[in-house]
């Protein structure tokens, strides 16, 4: 079974991509910038742009049944170096207890007001394994 999600994003129609794809208990989650889908903008701060994006993820984990909980693998695409503080201050809070494996990269973005870019990978039922 797939599962395709869109949370609507006209990015993914242009690009033509689905922001997470579910195969039976795992669910892949395409690199989620920091724009608020409400207000189609982007806030300046980096932190504020990866607190956005990981709200974007965790929704489309949801409709796919799982939740941010059962994250086992995140990639941070970060544009500064600069920022790195920034974002972990952002994410360590959500990711802390969960641990889940990690890659940071240092890249260049699409379009100059993105900061940051996280994509995720989520076993449903994850959460509940032992540590």
């Amino acid at each position: 079974m797939v599962q395709r999600v869109s949370t609507g994003s006209p990015f993914e129609a242009t690009f033509g991509y689905s922001r997470a794809v579910r195969h039976e208990d795992t669910v892949y989650v395409s690199g989620t910038t920091g724009y608020d889908y409400a207000s189609m903008t982007m806030p300046d701060d980096v932190g504020a742009q990866a607190a956005n994006a990981l709200a974007t993820i965790d929704k489309a984990l949801k409709e796919a049944g799982s939740s941010i909980k059962d994250t086992v693998r995140v990639v941070y695409y970060v544009g500064d170096r600069a920022d790195i503080d920034a974002v972990v201050k952002a994410v360590g809070p959500v990711f802390s207890d969960i641990r889940p494996a990690a890659s940071m990269l240092i890249v260049q973005m699409i379009e100059p007001g993105m900061k940051i870019e996280i994509e995720v990978t989520a076993r449903i039922g994850a959460a509940g394994s032992p540590a």
